[in-house]
């Protein structure tokens, strides 16, 4: 894969013969239909990670040196949505074939759909979606393909029954009808009930970060108050991954947005809590 290697986070500097995760950001905002800017989100995340020990008092635990490999960013043509997609998808593709777990850095929330097609074809799992609006629309402004319908292409792939959605409280009325199982606000309950749902399915969790209130998470494109605390989303993100995980992405961070730089952090948080989590249902022996 044509990457470019902006610096490295906090946990990918130590090497290993075999890392659990590969981290690989995607740059790409050409269908942003409020905000532009998400583009600058994956380095953003990565420089907020210095700010952070790797250490997490709430798992006891720390991101095991090696765990995690920075692959960098793909080389994206703004404003082509398609070849973007063809792109992901080969990137993690590629990912998969080698054992390790994707996790991606966006750009905006269409980003995903590349990330599904090429799990889509290493066996079924489920979706979990953390974001305020339901990206449930056929079509946005013309556009077919859009971060305002990743989530109706996705119901398409998987199935609808096994796209849970947490924190959505935006949306069409007809958005809304299509979904399946749809929580506004976060509890450890309504999370056991969906894991409860899904049964054994390995995870896909997608993480828009509107899905914290725009008082914890400023630095986004489509901002949209009465979201979670910044404490919600990082005890969403641990009881998830801690599931066993095909994959993962952090999107919609929106530096420019945010000149205190608040965002990423909680970005840089979830992406260290979840390696945490699934280095504790890894067990010690790596």
């Amino acid at each position: 894969m044509e990457v470019i290697r902006p610096g490295r986070p906090l946990w990918a500097q130590g090497e290993a013969a075999s890392p659990r995760f590969a981290l690989l950001g995607v740059p790409f905002d050409g269908t942003a239909s409020f905000n532009p800017g998400s583009r600058e989100g994956p380095l953003a995340i990565r420089s907020a990670t210095h700010g952070l020990e790797d250490y997490s008092p709430a798992q006891g635990r720390a991101v095991p040196e090696g765990y995690l490999e920075d692959l960098g960013d793909l080389e994206l043509s703004f404003g082509n949505p398609q070849a973007m997609l063809r792109r992901t998808e080969a990137a993690v593709q590629e990912i998969a074939a080698k054992g390790r777990i994707p996790f991606l850095l966006g750009g905006e929330h269409l980003v995903t759909l590349g990330a599904l097609r090429a799990l889509r074809r290493q066996g079924e799992f489920a979706l979990v979606q953390l974001d305020a609006h339901a990206d449930l629309r056929d079509a946005y402004l013309g556009e077919s393909l859009s971060h305002a319908s990743v989530v109706y292409h996705a119901q398409e792939l998987l199935g609808a029954e096994r796209v849970l959605q947490f924190g959505i409280r935006s949306g069409s009325e007809e958005e809304l009808r299509r979904a399946s199982f749809l929580r506004e606000q976060w509890g450890p309950a309504a999370g056991h009930d969906a894991l409860a749902r899904i049964g054994d399915l390995p995870i896909y969790l997608t993480i828009d970060i509107d899905v914290a209130d725009p008082a914890f998470a400023p630095g986004t494109g489509t901002p949209e108050p009465g979201g979670w605390t910044s404490r919600e989303v990082l005890e969403a993100v641990r009881l998830f991954g801690g599931r066993r995980l095909v994959g993962v992405d952090i999107v919609e961070v929106l530096p420019s947005r945010d000149p205190a730089g608040i965002t990423a952090l909680l970005a840089a948080k979830c992406l260290r809590e979840i390696l945490i989590a699934q280095r504790g249902r890894d067990g010690d022996v790596l």
